[in-house]
């Protein structure tokens, strides 16, 4: 894996406004950014996934099993999420947190790349 430093672009500006000015209505995905990677206490073999737009401001979280070690799923950078789908980040603590991982991520990862 390549660590990378890039300006920003839009492909790196998610969340309900896009860079050019598009609305969740006119597109309904929005690019996140892996942010936190965790152990769910109330199940065993649960890894939650959160993604969070670069401002922080909304998040996507994923479960996943992990029922054996041949089951192969990668875990990307970011996925597209539908928009519908994305929580609000309530707290101002995890919001700061959640875009300074998710625009650490946009600047060193294409979305692509396997975390």
């Amino acid at each position: 894996m390549l660590n990378r430093t890039r300006p920003p672009d839009a492909r790196f500006l998610a969340g309900p406004r896009q860079a050019s000015g598009v609305s969740p209505n006119d597109d309904p995905t929005v690019r996140v950014w892996l942010v936190e990677r965790t152990y769910s206490d109330d199940e065993q073999n649960v890894v939650i996934l959160t993604y969070a737009t670069p401002d922080g401001e909304q998040y996507f979280r994923k479960e996943r099993a992990l029922t054996s070690f041949t089951d192969v799923r990668d875990t990307t950078a970011a996925v597209d999420a539908e928009s519908g789908n994305l929580g609000h980040v309530e707290d101002g603590d995890r919001r700061e947190r959640f875009a300074a991982e998710a625009t650490r991520m946009a600047e060193r990862h294409d979305p692509e790349d396997v975390i």
